[in-house]
C-alpha cells in the first residue's frame, strides 16, 4: 500500500482546503511530519484512517460525525477527506464526507445532511477514473479486503503508535495477548474453547442430572420400602452407584412381595370374624326395636288418657261454630256498610279542610251552590287573559327586537375585522396556489424519468438472477455431456463384448440335422458356449436406449444453456454494467423526490378550495355588512309601535286582576276553588247515604243473632272460625282417633308382645363387638393394600433406575472426552505442562515471529547489542506462553525487557513495532505496506543512537518504503529534508510541504 495523496477539507483544525503530495514526501524514504502541540499533525493520520475506514483511531474513535467538522469552517463548507492511493496493483481514491449540519435552502435554522461515500478507480487504458460504489459498507468491505487488515490493524502496524509499543515491552502475559489477540484475530481459537468449556459444562449437568434422578429414585424406593432396604452411601458421580442402587432395589422387591403374601392370609381371617358380628348385632337390632315400640305405644296410650278433657272441649267448640255460620251472611254486611260508612265519612272531612273558614258549616246544596258562583267569575275573565297573553306576546317581541340589534352590531365588528386582513390572507393563499402548481410541474417531470429507471432496475436484476443461472446451467451441461459420453462408452464396450462373445449366441439356436446360419454345416460336434458376463442382445439395447437418453439430456441442456446466454445478453444491454445496488438506490432516489413532489403538489386542490371558499367569504362578509345597516335603521319605527301598545294593556289588566299578581293567577285560583266546591258537595253526599245503609244493616243483623239462639251479635261472631281455624280444629279431632287406633293395633302384635316379655337388648355391647371386627378387617385391608401398592411402586422404580443407568452409560463417555478436551485447550489438565491455553499457543507462535522479525532490526539499532527471544517459561505460579526476553550481549545474559532503559525501550518498541508489521502484512496476505508512520520518541535517543536508528528506517527504501516521522525533536528537522509542517492560526491550521533534495545527504546539511 502506498499512498499518493490527501486533500483535507473543513476536518478538525483545517478550516480551508489542505492538500499533502506523498509521493514527494515519500522520494526521500523518511519524511518528517511536525508541527506545535494542537497544530493538528495526529488529525492528518486521523484522516488517512477515516478515509480509509470511516471511522478514527483509538480513543479517538468518539470524534465521530459532526464532531469531525471543523470550528474554523464556513457555514456552506462541507466536510470532505479525499485520499488517493495504491494498493494490490490498483490505484484508488476514496471519499468520505461524514453526516454535517449546514443551513436550510429556504428560510432560516439548519438542517443535518447524511455521510457520503465515493470510490474511484483509475483505468491506465482509458486515462480516466471510474466510479466503482457509493454505499459505506461495500466500500468498507472492499478496502478491507485489498488491505487484508481491519481498522486495529492498520492503526497498529501502519501508524505505529511508540507508547502502546513501550507498554508492549513491560506488559506481562495477559496484556500481551489482548493486543496480540486483536492483531492476528484469534477469536476463533479462544471460542474453541468456550465452546468446549461450554459442552462440558452441559454435559456435566446432564451426567449429575441423570445421576441426582437415580439417586432421588433411590431415596423413594428407600421410602416405600423403609427398613427393608438400606441406601447406598453414594454421590452423584461416584462410578459405582448404578449398581448399588439395582443390588438395594432387588432385595426391596423380594422382601416387599413376602410381606405381601403375609397381609393377604391375616386379611382372610379378619373377614370372617367381621361376618359373625354383623349377624349377631342385627338380631340384637330388631329385640331392641321391637322392646322399643311396645314401650312407645304404652306411652302414647297414657298421654291419650290424660288429654281427654281437651277433646271433648273441642267437640263442644266446633258444634257452636256450626250454629254460627247462619249469622255471617248478616255480618258480613254490617262491617260493609261500616267499612263504606268511614271511607266516604274521612273523604268528606278532606275535602272540606281544603276550603276557606266561610265554607265549615255549609251542607251538600250549599257547597254545589258556591261552586256554581265561582265557575261563573271564572268565565268572565277569558278576556283579560288574551289581553295577558297578547302583552307577553309584546315583551317578548321587544327582547327579539334588542337582540337583533345586538346581534346586527356583532356582525359589523367582525366583519370590519376580517375585511381588515383580507389583502394578507388572499397573497398567502396565491403563494401557495403558485407553490404546488411548481411541484406539480416537477413531479410530472419525474414521472417521465421513473419508468426509464424502473425497468433499468428490472433488467439488472434479471441480469443478476441469469448470471446465476448461467452458471448452474453450464454445471448441468458439462455434468450431461459427461454422463452422455459414459454412457456412449458403456454401450460400446457391452457392444465390443457381444460381438466377441456372439459364436455363443449364435450355437444356443443350434439342433442337430439343422443347417449352420454360418457354415451351412447340419452336424455340430462342439459348439460355442457362454461364458460368465456374457453380453446378450437385449443388455447392449438397453445401454444403446441409456446412452441415446443422456445425449438428449445433454442436448436438451445445451439448448438452455444458449437461451440463459442470450436472455444474459439481452438484459445486459438494457441495464449495462452499472451494479444493481446502485441503480437500486437511484430508483429509491427517484422514487422518493417523486414522493416529495406529489406530497408537494397535492396541496394544490386544498389551496385552491381554500382561496375560492376565501373569496366567497368575502363576498358574504360584504352583503352581510350591508344587510346588517339596513336592519338597524327599519327598527326605530317598529319599537315605538310596540311601546304605544304595551301601555293601553297594562292599563286594562289592572282592572281585571285586581289583588292577584297577574289575570292568570286570578283565573287559577277561581278554578282551584270551583274544583274543590265540587269535589266537596259529592263526598259529602255520598257520606249522608252510606250513613242510612249502616243503619239497616245493625237492624238485620240483630234479628239474625236472635234466631240462631245467641244472645248478642258479638257473641254469634266470637263462636265463628275462619277456614284455617276450622281445619286446625277437624285436624285435631282426626289425629285424635288417628291414634287410639294406631295404640290399640301396636298393642295387640305377637312379636311386639313377646320381645316385651325378654330381658332388655343390650344393643352398646353387639356394635362394640361389630365395631371391633370392622376394625380388624380394615387393618388389614389396608395392610394388604399397602404391601401391594409397595410392590407395585418398587417395581415401577426399580424399572425407571434401570432406564436412567441405561441413559446415564453414553452420557458419561461423552463427558469425560469433553472434560479431557476443555481441559487441555485451557491449560488446566495434568497432560498440559506448561498450562498454556489454546488460544496463547497460536499467540506464543505469533510472538515467536514477531520478535524474530523485530532483532533483524533491533541488532542495527543497538549495533548488535541486543537480541528479542520469546520465552515460554511458566511466570511464578501463572501460565506460558507469551513472555519476551531480551538477550544482551555485552554479558551474555537473558532479562525482561521490562530492565531496558528509556532510550534501548524506544528502540526496541520501533524494532518490535516494524517487526509486527512485517508478520501481520505476511498474515494479511503479502500485501506491501510501502508507506509506514511512527509516531514520537525521538526525543530518548542521544546522537549516535539516532543515526543508527535512522539508518535502520532509511533501509527501508530499499524495499521500497517510505516512512514518516511525527515528532517534535529539532534535531531531525535538521536531518531529514522532506517535510511535513503543520502551522496552526486563528483561522484554522495550514500545511506546508518540502519536498526531497536529491543533491544532499541526510544529515549533511541545514534546513
Amino acid at each position: 500500500m502506498r499512498l499518493h495523496r490527501l486533500d483535507l477539507t473543513a476536518f478538525g483544525p483545517f478550516g480551508h482546503l489542505q492538500s499533502v503530495d506523498f509521493d514527494e514526501l515519500s522520494a526521500a524514504g523518511i519524511f518528517l511530519l511536525h508541527g506545535p502541540t494542537g497544530a493538528g499533525k495526529t488529525s492528518v493520520l486521523d484522516a488517512v484512517c477515516y478515509a480509509l475506514y470511516g471511522s478514527v483511531p483509538g480513543a479517538r474513535q468518539s470524534g465521530q460525525g459532526l464532531t469531525l467538522r471543523s470550528d474554523h469552517a464556513a457555514p456552506g463548507t462541507r466536510t470532505e477527506v479525499t485520499l488517493e492511493l495504491t494498493v494490490a496493483g490498483r490505484r484508488l481514491e476514496v471519499t468520505r464526507q461524514p453526516p454535517w449540519e449546514r443551513p436550510k435552502r429556504r428560510g432560516t435554522g439548519t438542517t443535518v445532511e447524511k455521510a457520503q461515500s465515493r470510490l474511484r478507480e483509475y483505468d491506465a487504458a482509458a486515462r480516466a477514473w471510474k466510479d466503482l460504489s457509493r454505499s459505506h459498507q461495500e466500500i468498507g468491505e472492499e478496502i478491507t479486503q485489498l488491505l487484508g487488515m481491519s481498522r486495529e490493524q492498520f492503526c497498529q502496524v501502519v501508524l505505529l503508535p511508540q507508547g502502546d509499543f513501550a507498554r508492549f515491552l513491560r506488559a506481562d502475559a495477559e496484556a500481551r495477548g489482548r493486543l496480540l489477540g486483536r492483531l492476528f484475530d484469534t477469536r476463533r481459537f479462544a471460542e474453541v474453547e468456550k465452546r468446549l468449556v461450554e459442552r462440558r459444562r452441559i454435559t456435566e449437568a446432564r451426567v449429575r442430572e441423570g445421576d441426582f434422578a437415580l439417586l432421588a429414585d433411590a431415596h423413594r424406593m428407600q421410602q416405600v420400602a423403609g427398613e427393608a432396604m438400606e441406601l447406598p452411601g453414594f454421590a452423584p458421580g461416584d462410578p459405582g452407584l448404578a449398581e448399588a442402587v439395582l443390588a438395594a432395589a432387588a432385595v426391596a422387591r423380594s422382601t416387599s412381595r413376602e410381606l405381601l403374601t403375609t397381609a393377604h392370609c391375616g386379611r382372610l381371617a379378619a373377614e370372617s370374624a367381621q361376618a359373625a358380628a354383623e349377624r349377631a348385632l342385627a338380631d340384637v337390632r330388631e329385640r331392641a326395636r321391637l322392646q322399643r315400640r311396645f314401650a312407645d305405644a304404652r306411652e302414647r296410650a297414657a298421654l291419650l288418657e290424660e288429654r281427654a278433657g281437651d277433646h271433648r272441649d273441642a267437640q263442644a267448640r266446633m258444634e257452636r261454630a256450626r250454629k254460627a255460620e247462619s249469622v255471617a251472611p248478616a255480618l258480613e254486611l254490617r262491617e260493609a256498610a261500616d267499612a263504606e260508612h268511614t271511607a266516604a265519612s274521612a273523604r268528606a272531612a278532606r275535602a272540606r279542610a281544603a276550603l276557606p273558614r266561610r265554607f265549615a258549616d255549609a251542607g251538600a246544596a250549599g257547597l254545589a251552590a258556591a261552586a256554581r258562583r265561582a265557575a261563573e267569575e271564572l268565565g268572565g275573565l277569558e278576556s283579560a287573559r288574551r289581553g295577558e297573553r297578547r302583552l307577553a306576546a309584546l315583551v317578548a317581541e321587544r327582547a327579539d327586537l334588542d337582540r337583533r340589534e345586538r346581534d346586527d352590531e356583532d356582525v359589523l365588528t367582525e366583519t370590519e375585522a376580517w375585511l381588515a386582513d383580507w389583502d394578507g390572507l388572499r397573497a398567502g393563499l396565491q403563494a401557495r396556489v403558485e407553490a404546488a402548481q411548481e411541484a406539480a410541474a416537477r413531479a410530472e417531470q419525474l414521472d417521465g424519468r421513473r419508468e426509464p429507471t424502473r425497468r433499468r432496475l428490472k433488467a439488472a436484476r434479471l441480469r443478476d438472477e441469469l448470471a446465476r443461472d448461467l452458471e448452474a446451467a453450464r454445471h448441468r451441461a458439462l455434468a450431461s455431456g459427461e454422463q452422455a459420453q459414459s454412457a456412449r462408452a458403456h454401450w460400446l464396450d457391452l457392444k465390443e463384448q457381444r460381438l466377441n462373445g456372439i459364436a455363443a449366441e449364435l450355437a444356443a439356436t443350434l439342433a442337430d440335422g439343422t443347417p449352420c446360419a454360418v457354415c451351412g454345416a447340419t452336424e455340430h460336434p462342439a459348439p460355442a458356449r457362454k461364458v460368465a458376463g456374457h453380453v446378450d442382445r437385449e443388455t447392449e439395447e438397453r445401454a444403446l436406449t441409456a446412452s441415446r437418453h443422456a445425449e438428449e439430456r445433454h442436448a436438451r441442456d445445451e439448448r438452455e444453456l444458449g437461451l440463459v446466454r442470450e436472455a444474459l445478453a439481452a438484459a445486459t444491454a438494457e441495464a449495462g454494467d452499472t451494479p444493481t445496488d446502485r441503480l437500486a438506490a437511484e430508483a429509491q432516489e427517484g422514487e422518493e423526490a417523486y414522493a416529495q413532489a406529489r406530497r408537494e403538489a397535492s396541496a394544490l386542490h386544498p389551496a385552491r378550495e381554500e382561496l375560492r371558499q376565501v373569496e366567497q367569504e368575502h363576498e358574504r362578509r360584504t352583503a352581510a355588512q350591508r344587510e346588517a345597516a339596513v336592519r338597524t335603521a327599519s327598527r326605530v319605527g317598529h319599537r315605538e309601535r310596540l311601546e304605544q301598545e304595551r301601555a293601553a294593556l297594562e292599563e286594562e289588566l289592572t282592572q281585571a286582576r285586581g289583588a292577584a299578581e297577574s289575570v292568570t293567577a286570578r283565573a287559577a285560583e277561581l278554578e282551584v276553588l270551583a274544583a274543590r266546591l265540587t269535589e266537596a258537595a259529592d263526598t259529602a253526599r255520598v257520606a249522608e247515604e252510606s250513613a242510612e245503609r249502616l243503619k239497616a244493616a245493625d237492624g238485620r243483623l240483630d234479628e239474625a243473632a236472635f234466631r240462631a239462639g245467641f244472645d248478642t251479635p258479638r257473641a254469634a261472631a266470637d263462636a265463628l272460625l275462619d277456614d284455617t281455624a276450622h281445619r286446625e280444629l277437624q285436624r285435631l279431632l282426626d289425629a285424635r282417633q288417628s291414634e287410639e287406633a294406631a295404640v290399640r293395633a301396636v298393642l295387640a302384635e305377637p312379636d311386639t308382645v313377646a320381645a316385651a316379655q325378654r330381658p332388655p337388648a343390650d344393643l352398646a355391647a353387639a356394635e362394640r363387638s361389630a365395631a371391633a371386627a370392622a376394625e380388624r378387617l380394615r387393618t388389614a385391608a389396608s395392610a394388604q393394600d399397602a404391601a401391594a401398592r409397595r410392590c407395585a411402586e418398587l417395581d415401577q422404580l426399580s424399572a425407571r433406575a434401570s432406564d436412567g443407568v441405561r441413559r446415564i452409560g453414553p452420557l458419561r463417555e461423552e463427558y469425560d472426552r469433553v472434560a479431557r478436551m476443555a481441559g487441555l485447550t485451557a491449560g488446566t489438565s495434568a497432560d498440559n505442562e506448561r498450562r498454556m491455553r489454546l488460544e496463547a499457543y497460536v499467540l506464543a507462535a505469533r510472538l515467536e515471529q514477531v520478535a524474530a522479525a523485530a532483532t533483524v532490526r533491533l541488532q542495527r539499532m543497538s549495533s548488535g547489542r541486543y537480541t528479542l527471544v520469546h520465552s515460554d517459561d511458566r511466570a511464578g505460579r501463572g501460565r506460558s506462553g507469551l513472555g519476551l526476553h531480551v538477550v544482551d550481549a555485552w554479558t551474555g545474559r537473558e532479562r525482561d525487557t521490562a530492565t531496558l532503559s528509556g532510550g534501548e525501550t524506544f528502540f526496541a518498541s520501533l524494532a518490535l513495532a516494524l517487526g509486527l508489521a512485517d508478520v501481520v502484512t505476511d498474515e494479511a496476505g503479502g500485501v506491501r505496506l510501502d508507506t509506514l508512520f511512527i509516531d514520537e520518541g525521538f526525543g530518548s535517543l542521544d546522537d549516535q543512537t539516532l543515526d543508527e536508528v535512522l539508518d535502520v528506517l532509511d533501509s527501508l527504501r530499499e524495499r521500497d518504503r517510505s516512512v514518516g516521522i511525527v515528532s517534535h525533536v529539532a534535531d531531525l528537522r535538521r536531518r531529514i529534508h522532506a517535510q511535513l509542517e503543520v502551522v496552526k492560526g486563528r483561522s484554522g491550521s495550514l500545511v506546508r510541504q518540502r519536498g526531497y533534495r536529491p543533491s544532499g545527504r541526510r544529515g549533511s546539511g541545514d534546513e
